[in-house]
């Protein structure tokens, strides 16, 4: 997992090394007396006083320089692993829904009348979907990184789990409102993104707001699923705690990839952020 992460050098050292020995090469070639063995101890002080203030400025230029491409490597690697989390999941929907296509079009067809034109879609149906479950396969073999550990596997959230997120939420000190509407058939991409949104607004209200309250809300709007959090603000003597800032990155990644929008933003003294998720006939 450490590939690729900068490495920090400095070249002030050697340079300031150099220029101390040549310092006391200065001092061991000056006698005890005349003028000299006056001025150049002075000099050589000043030139001691420049080397350290040099050095200084050099080092914390480039400690600055190494922690900005450090955070830009942690921001990087999060992404990457968050991209992947989002490819694991999709496969597992994907590979799901078309098993079952797959099962129900074999079932089909050896129960219809072979050699009609039904028989034959139902076969293209059922091989197409294995040729289909089968790239999935490769695609995220291909998105694995050798390095990675293979993740733990675990059933699809849906929106049976947000009672749980909420929960888990609340055992960190948040209080938390939570309000779903009777949402009726929802894709299982779509439950999946909500339960992420309300997880990662969540975090954020915690993390940079402290022990507030939270509204969780989820309803149906057009042809949507539309997930919204919203927070009441900083408490009195938080310190907010700012994770890589990848969270929201990544969620508008997963929002997007549904052909939803996100939006997040302050609202009043507190912070809201608005899922809208495409979902049903007439998304």
């Amino acid at each position: 997992m450490q590939s690729g992460r900068p490495t920090r050098s400095s070249d002030a050292w050697p340079a300031a090394v150099g220029v101390l020995v040549v310092v006391a090469v200065l001092l061991l070639a000056v006698g005890g007396s005349g003028p000299a063995a006056v001025v150049v101890p002075a000099v050589v002080a000043l030139l001691a006083v420049l080397v350290a203030v040099w050095l200084w400025l050099r080092v914390r230029r480039q400690r600055a320089a190494h922690e900005q491409r450090l955070t830009a490597w942690a921001g990087e690697r999060a992404a990457q692993a968050e991209r992947l989390r989002i490819a694991r999941e999709l496969h597992d929907l994907a590979s799901h829904g078309l098993g079952l296509i797959t099962i129900r079009a074999a079932a089909a067809r050896v129960a219809g009348p072979a050699g009609d034109e039904r028989s034959a879609a139902l076969d293209d149906i059922e091989r197409v979907s294995r040729e289909t479950t089968t790239e999935l396969r490769r695609m995220l073999a291909v998105l694995r990184s050798p390095a990675v550990e293979r993740a733990p596997r675990r059933p699809a959230e849906t929106l049976d789990d947000l009672p749980r997120i909420v929960e888990a939420a609340r055992g960190d000190g948040l209080r938390v409102d939570l309000d779903v509407d009777a949402l009726g058939e929802v894709s299982a991409g779509a439950q999946l993104t909500v339960c992420a949104v309300v997880r990662e607004a969540l975090t954020n209200a915690l993390r940079h707001a402290g022990p507030t309250r939270a509204r969780v809300e989820v309803r149906r709007r057009a042809g949507a699923v539309v997930a919204t959090v919203r927070d009441d603000g900083p408490v009195d003597g938080a310190r907010a705690h700012p994770g890589a800032g990848q969270g929201l990155v990544g969620l508008r990644e997963r929002v997007t990839a549904l052909g939803g929008t996100l939006h997040a933003g302050p609202e009043g003294r507190g912070f809201a952020l608005a899922a809208r998720i495409p979902d049903g006939p007439s998304a």
